[in-house]
């Protein structure tokens, strides 16, 4: 098993050196094709071609190129009104022939569309009547039969994703353009939700800087954020911390004599409420802690955000 392992993955590799050293002024052509576009990348494949056509076109989509996939039995029988002629086809046949595609060739022509080939034969029929042909082709599939498209799937989806990736570059998109194709995932959530979103306001454990550090620290596990903040919403003082605590133990601090500000660390970290999450994770990392105060521009105590949710 691992000697077949390693013959298909130097199969693939040769696959994807093979397709780096057949591309051209065509990809160009094909990356400013796109660019010019004022309408959407319609991508079009049958049976396997057609699915990996779906991947590609959900690329595209979610990194700033609108794109649908056509099914083309189905624009043969009416889906065809989906393209206009200010969109870019890119159609997909490793062989070049595939019937279901050739035949909506003379439709695409009548609406006057710019067209991208993905074939593996440079002399096809889908080759001659595209205005741009990317090679996929390949020595040979990884299928020991050499027929089921598994070599030349994978130079289609390494085609598909070069495209996508030189027009992110292109149009300059960014990890918040990104955040917002992605609104239901993690990271999007992430790199769209604000600080404001997330802290926590309510029964901050706020002491007073004269309070004795026995009686702090019933605030502090009151207030289940690992801290306990000195001074006063207007005005902070300070802050002490699981850390501190432990550290004075350490030294074996007096906590029924020491002050709350004898403790405390004088500046502690801030953010503002419109920074987002990701700045405010970034940051607690950097710095090994769990919790930020979140501040307005006066200084007041908006909040308290943190890493961790607190222990129920």
């Amino acid at each position: 098993m691992l000697e077949a392992t390693q013959l298909l993955a130097n199969t693939y590799k040769s696959a994807i050196d093979r397709l780096v050293n057949h591309l051209d002024q065509q990809f160009d052509s094909a990356v400013d094709m796109m660019l010019r576009s004022t309408g959407q990348v319609i991508v079009c494949g049958m049976g396997k071609s057609g699915l990996f056509g779906q991947k590609i076109s959900s690329t595209l989509a979610s990194t700033g190129t609108p794109s649908i996939f056509l099914h083309p039995a189905e624009a043969l029988h009416g889906d065809l009104g989906r393209v206009r002629s200010n969109d870019v086809l890119v159609l997909i046949s490793n062989s070049g022939e595939t019937e279901e595609i050739i035949r909506l060739l003379p439709a695409f022509e009548r609406i006057g569309i710019s067209s991208i080939a993905f074939t593996g034969n440079m002399s096809s029929s889908l080759a001659r009547h595209c205005h741009v042909v990317l090679d996929i082709s390949v020595d040979r599939e990884a299928c020991p039969l050499n027929l089921a498209p598994t070599t030349s799937g994978l130079t289609t989806l390494v085609m598909g994703d070069a495209l996508a990736i030189a027009l992110m570059e292109k149009r300059g998109f960014k990890v918040e353009d990104f955040a917002a194709t992605h609104p239901g995932g993690a990271l999007g959530k992430r790199l769209l939700t604000r600080v404001t979103d997330q802290m926590i306001t309510e029964k901050l454990p706020f002491v007073d800087g004269d309070e004795r550090m026995s009686s702090a620290i019933v605030t502090m596990t009151e207030g289940r954020l690992g801290i306990a903040l000195v001074g006063t919403a207007d005005r902070l003082e300070g802050i002490i911390t699981d850390g501190d605590l432990r550290r004075a133990i350490g030294d074996q601090v007096d906590f029924q004599q020491v002050k709350a500000r004898d403790l405390m660390s004088p500046s502690p970290l801030s953010i503002m409420p419109e920074a987002k999450m990701a700045e405010a994770e970034a940051k607690m990392q950097e710095a090994r802690v769990q919790c930020l105060i979140v501040m307005d521009n006066q200084h007041h105590v908006c909040g308290v955000v943190q890493i961790f949710q607190p222990v129920t």
